[in-house]
């Protein structure tokens, strides 16, 4: 419920903020509160150089291109369509497994992987995107922000980062909104203060702070210890269906019936890859 809200609070807020500027302040914001909270929990804080390391690229891969970027790209794309765009990413985490580790697909991975691309194509192939440059931008950057989140998850299953997942999230958000914040300062984005933001915007960043950032994270990181990750992955199709519903009801986007099917159909593809059995 809280992750597809977000493309929504993101949505409302780079209306009015630069893109790197609103990402910036909220993983450093919450980064912060994160590192605080792990602090009074007497967790371990130390971190080694190759756990800094791979921190950093962590934190990039996951925050500042396949997040940040992609809210970016939310100024040509309605908030809806790319959290479909975004489901696709257990499509790609799967070819780039099959590419990069040589792992065999099963037959339902073989069958989500067909139907995810037949849905994408018919999202993808509609005419108000097709004879729109900004949202056909839009689209292409929103999927390269998905191969970086891929690609993100097989590099942080194999790397060595810090054991508590609160300290690990929190100084991946904090080197992350460093990042952005330079980012930022080289696309000489203007810098404004939260007093000055309207209230939507205001009511947007709180929530995308304290649950989009801290809440759902924490939840997600929590739930890799204690459940497979076939279940956990189920965000994976319950995301776009929340981000679409809230996208329509207080944006007013537009629902076609050729995105209702494609939807339909890369959910269902989406379905198939994680309800496989494991190996």
């Amino acid at each position: 419920m809280i992750w597809g809200s977000t493309y929504v609070f993101n949505k409302v807020a780079v209306t009015e903020l630069p893109a790197f500027f609103l990402a910036s302040i909220r993983f450093s914001t919450a980064g912060c509160i994160m590192l605080c909270i792990a602090y009074l929990l007497k967790a371990n804080l130390k971190i080694t150089i190759q756990e800094f390391k791979n921190t950093c690229i962590t934190a990039f891969f996951f925050l500042v291109y396949g997040n940040s970027v992609f809210v970016w790209a939310l100024q040509f794309v309605d908030s809806g369509f790319g959290s479909l765009i975004a489901s696709t990413n257990p499509l790609f985490v799967l070819i780039m497994l099959r590419i990069i580790d040589r792992k065999p697909m099963q037959k339902k991975s073989i069958l989500g992987v067909v139907l995810g691309v037949l849905g994408m194509v018919l999202l993808i192939g509609q005419k108000e995107l097709t004879t729109s440059q900004h949202s056909l931008i839009g689209i292409l950057v929103m999927l390269s922000c998905v191969l970086s989140w891929s690609y993100g998850s097989i590099f942080v299953s194999k790397a060595t980062l810090p054991k508590n997942f609160l300290v690990s999230t929190g100084y991946q958000m904090i080197f992350g909104g460093l990042f952005l914040a330079l980012i930022s300062i080289a696309f000489q984005e203007s810098w404004s203060s939260p007093l000055v933001w309207s209230s939507n915007v205001q009511l947007s960043m709180l929530l995308l702070v304290v649950f989009g950032g801290i809440v759902a994270f924490t939840a997600f990181n929590y739930l890799l210890k204690v459940v497979s990750p076939e279940k956990v992955s189920t965000s994976a199709y319950v995301n776009p269906v929340i981000a679409l519903f809230m996208g329509w009801y207080f944006l007013d986007e537009k629902l076609t019936a050729q995105s209702i099917l494609a939807s339909s159909i890369l959910l269902t593809g989406v379905y198939f890859i994680t309800a496989r059995k494991r190996r």
